[in-house]
C-alpha cells in the first residue's frame, strides 16, 4: 500500500537553484525559476523514511486567482522515476538519507510565468516566481546563442542611439532589470493590464505565451488606455512631471509607478517608453533589444504615404502625418506558431502610443521578417511598422490662395535602422533585417506584395536644376555657425533662380518651431553647369532661445525656376553637439570598495551656466539608486564644471556608470563610463 510523505518543512536552496537558472542577480532570498528547467529542494520528513516504489508525494503546481486544469494554470503531477522536461514532472535525485529526502522538479516549458504556489502532499507549501526560459530549447523564446543572450537576457545596461540620421547620438541607458524589486513590478503590471481585470484566469493562461506577454506589455507601458507605466509628453511643457530626458534608466520609472499606487509617472518619449519596455522583457525573460529607425514615417491612415506642405516662403508646415528625426521601439525574440513557416525570431514592438490598434494604443508584435517581404496581413500592425520604414513622402507647395503645387523632393524614410552590437556600445545597423536595398528588385516584389506599387522614391530628381544642404563640420552648441545651399545648373542655357533658404528648431518628432535664420534671393543667375554656394549664418543669439531639447534645426531650401515654374525642395535636419562628459574612476573597482568617480564637462557657451549638477546611476554600482552632486558656484564660458561623486559596487564584472549634468543654459547632456569590476 503507498505510504504518503508527511512532510515538516521544505529547503528551496534558493542560492543554487537562482544561480544554476540565472536569476541569482534578483537576490537568493526567494525562489526564482525558469521554466522547463529542473531545479532542486530538500524534504525534511516529519516521520518514516522515503522508500522507493511504496512512498506517494501528489504535487500541485498553481498561478493566479483562478487555477484551471483546462487554462493550463493549474498542474497535477506525482513523482516519476525520472525527470520529464516537456511538463511538469518531479521524481527523486538522489539516494534518500534517513528522513531527509533530494527532490527534482521541472515545470512545464510552456507553463504561464508569474507567481506560483507548489503544494506537496496533504500539508507542504512552497512558493515561486516561474519566468520565460531563453535557453530551453523547448521553450518559445529560446535563442541558441550564448553572447545574444548575454546581451538581451542578462545585460542590465546598454546604448540607445538618438540624434539624427546624419549624426547617430549614442545615449546610455540603465536597465536595471535586476535591481530590488523590479521583478515585482514587472508582474505588477501584468496584474494591472485590463485583460487581467476583465478575466484573471484566461489572463494568467495567455501568459505561456510571449506573443500575448510582448503585447500586453505593449499596450500597459503607456498609460492611455489603462493603468500604464508613462504618459507621453511632446510638447516641451513638462509641468506636473519632469523632461524625458531627465531619466537616465528605467529603474526610477518602475519603482515610482510602483510607490505611485499604478499613477503614470510624467513623462516619456519613444526612447523612454522603448528602454521600459525592454527592462520589463528581460526582467520576465524574453530577450529584447532597443530598435533606432532614422527617418521613421508616423503614417496615420495606414496609406503608406506622407504628405507634407510647404509655404510659399519655403517653411514647413505643420502635417498629421510625420516624419520623426528618429522612432525608438524593441524587438523581441520568439517563435510565431500563429504564422505560415519562416517568421519566427526577432518580433517588433512599439510602447509609444502612435495610433490604436484593436482598439488600444499598441502595436505588434510583428515579424521583422513580414516587413521586409511585404507581408501587411500579419498579425499584429504590420501596415503601421511597414510605413514606418517604407512611406512615401510626397511635398506640396500651398500658395496663400489655398491651391497647391507639386514640389519635387528625394526624401527616404527608413534610414540606418540602429540597435547596440552584441558586447560592445558600436552601433549594429539592422536596415538590411527591415528592408531590401532602396530600388532593388527584391525591394520591388516585396511593394508588389504589399499591394503598394506606386512607390515614389525612385523618381529622379530633376537634373536641370539641383539643389543640396551642405553643413559646416563643427555645428556645436554655443557656437555661430554658416549652412549652405548648393545650387546647380546642369542645363544648357542661362538659368534665373529665385532660393528661400530657412532653418527653424524642430523636436525629435517633427513638431516645428520658431525661426533661427532666414535668407531669401530673388535673382541667383547661373550659366550653363554653374554652380553656387551661398551660406545662412545661423548665431547661437538668435537658435539659443528657439531650441528644444533635442537640439534640432530643420534646414530647408527651395528653389523656384522662374522660366519652367517647376520648384525643387532639399530637407535637412542637424543636431548641434553636446559637450563631452569626461569621467575618470578613482581607486581600484572591486566589489564593495568605495569608489569615486571625477567628473568633468567644459561649458561650450558663451554665457555662465547656473545651477549646475551631475546626477550617476547604474545597475550593480549605485545600489539601484540615483547619486546627485551640485556645484555651489557658477560655471564661466570656457571653464570646466567638475565634482567627484563616489558609489561602492555591489557585483564584479563589466558595468556601466551613467552621468547626466544639468545646467539653467545647458540640459541633459548624457555621458558614460564602462568600469570593471573585479571580485
Amino acid at each position: 500500500m503507498a505510504q504518503v510523505l508527511d512532510i515538516d518543512r521544505c529547503d528551496l536552496e534558493c542560492d543554487i537553484n537562482n544561480t544554476d537558472h540565472r536569476t541569482d542577480l534578483n537576490g537568493v532570498d526567494r525562489l526564482i525559476l525558469r521554466r522547463g528547467q529542473p531545479f532542486s529542494i530538500s524534504l525534511y520528513l516529519r516521520s518514516g523514511s522515503f522508500q522507493p516504489g511504496v512512498s506517494k508525494l501528489d504535487l500541485t503546481a498553481e498561478t493566479g486567482p483562478q487555477p484551471s486544469e483546462q487554462y493550463g494554470t493549474r498542474a497535477v503531477f506525482g513523482l516519476s522515476d525520472s525527470i520529464d522536461t516537456s511538463c511538469w514532472s518531479a521524481a527523486v535525485s538522489s539516494s534518500p538519507c534517513g528522513d531527509t529526502v533530494a527532490l527534482c522538479i521541472c515545470s512545464a516549458p510552456d507553463a504561464p510565468i508569474g507567481r506560483y504556489t507548489l503544494t506537496l502532499g496533504p500539508s507542504a507549501r512552497i512558493e515561486f516566481i516561474l519566468l520565460f526560459n531563453p535557453w530551453c530549447a523547448g521553450d518559445a523564446v529560446y535563442l541558441d546563442d550564448e553572447t545574444s543572450l548575454e546581451e538581451y537576457i542578462m545585460s542590465q545596461d546598454g546604448i540607445i542611439f538618438r540624434g539624427d540620421h546624419n549624426y547617430t547620438v549614442p545615449s546610455p541607458w540603465n536597465f536595471g532589470q535586476f535591481e530590488s524589486g523590479i521583478l515585482d513590478v514587472c508582474l505588477r503590471i501584468l496584474d494591472m493590464n485590463p485583460k487581467y481585470q476583465r478575466n484573471p484566469g484566461k489572463d494568467c493562461s495567455g501568459r505561456r505565451n510571449p506573443i500575448y506577454v510582448s503585447r500586453v506589455l505593449s499596450a500597459m507601458i503607456n498609460c492611455n488606455d489603462d493603468k500604464g507605466v508613462l504618459l507621453g509628453n511632446w510638447k516641451n511643457d513638462y509641468e506636473g512631471g519632469v523632461s524625458p530626458l531627465s531619466w537616465r534608466g528605467s529603474v526610477e520609472i518602475l519603482r515610482n509607478w510602483d510607490a505611485q499606487s499604478c499613477e503614470p509617472v510624467r513623462y516619456g518619449q519613444c526612447w523612454v517608453f522603448a528602454a521600459v519596455a525592454c527592462t520589463v522583457s528581460r526582467a520576465l525573460g524574453i530577450p529584447c533589444r532597443v530598435i533606432t529607425n532614422y527617418l521613421s514615417a508616423h503614417d496615420t491612415n495606414n496609406n503608406l504615404v506622407i504628405e507634407r506642405f510647404v509655404n510659399e516662403k519655403g517653411e514647413l508646415m505643420q502635417s498629421r502625418d510625420m516624419v520623426w528625426n528618429y522612432h525608438c521601439w524593441v524587438e523581441s525574440w520568439m517563435t510565431r506558431p500563429d504564422l505560415k513557416p519562416g517568421f519566427n525570431g526577432w518580433q517588433a514592438s512599439d510602447p509609444t502610443p502612435q495610433e490604436k490598434s484593436d482598439g488600444v494604443y499598441c502595436c505588434g508584435p510583428v515579424p521583422v521578417k513580414a516587413i521586409k517581404e511585404g507581408e501587411l496581413t500579419f498579425n499584429y500592425d504590420a501596415v503601421f511598422v511597414f510605413a514606418e520604414v517604407n512611406a512615401d513622402v510626397l511635398t506640396f507647395k500651398k500658395e496663400k490662395d489655398g491651391s497647391t503645387s507639386r514640389v519635387t523632393t528625394t526624401s527616404l524614410v527608413g534610414q540606418k535602422i540602429s540597435t547596440k552590437s552584441v558586447g560592445s556600445d558600436a552601433r549594429e545597423d539592422v536596415t538590411h533585417l527591415y528592408k531590401y536595398p532602396e530600388g532593388s528588385d527584391e525591394e520591388r516584389k516585396a511593394f508588389k506584395k504589399a499591394n503598394h506599387q506606386n512607390k515614389l522614391h525612385h523618381q529622379q530628381l530633376n537634373q536641370d536644376q539641383l539643389i543640396t544642404i551642405k553643413v559646416s563640420e563643427d555645428m556645436r552648441k554655443g557656437c555661430d555657425f554658416d549652412v549652405f545651399a548648393v545650387v546647380t545648373n546642369n542645363t544648357h542655357s542661362d538659368k534665373k533662380y529665385r532660393l528661400l533658404l530657412s532653418a527653424c528648431a524642430v523636436s525629435y518628432n517633427g513638431n516645428l518651431g520658431g525661426n533661427c535664420g532666414y535668407k531669401d534671393l530673388l535673382n541667383v543667375e547661373l550659366s550653363p553647369g554653374e554652380g553656387r554656394k551661398v551660406p545662412l549664418r545661423l548665431n547661437y543669439s538668435k537658435y539659443s532661445e528657439q531650441l528644444t531639447s533635442d537640439n534640432a534645426i530643420r534646414l530647408a531650401a527651395m528653389l523656384w525656376d522662374y522660366s519652367s515654374g517647376k520648384t525643387t525642395l532639399a530637407v535637412r535636419n542637424i543636431v548641434l553637439e553636446d559637450p563631452q562628459i569626461k569621467v575618470t574612476i578613482l581607486g581600484e573597482p572591486k566589489v564593495k570598495r568605495k569608489l569615486a568617480a571625477e567628473i568633468t564637462l567644459k561649458n561650450p557657451l558663451p554665457e555662465s551656466l547656473e545651477n549646475c549638477c551631475f546626477s550617476i546611476e547604474g545597475s550593480n554600482l549605485t545600489g539601484g539608486n540615483i547619486i546627485s552632486e551640485r556645484l555651489n558656484c557658477s560655471v564661466g564660458p570656457g571653464e570646466d564644471a567638475k565634482v567627484k561623486i563616489y558609489f561602492t559596487p555591489t557585483h564584479s564584472g563589466l558595468r556601466k556608470l551613467v552621468v547626466d549634468f544639468n545646467s539653467s543654459k545647458l540640459c541633459h547632456v548624457k555621458g558614460y563610463r564602462n568600469v570593471i569590476i573585479g571580485k
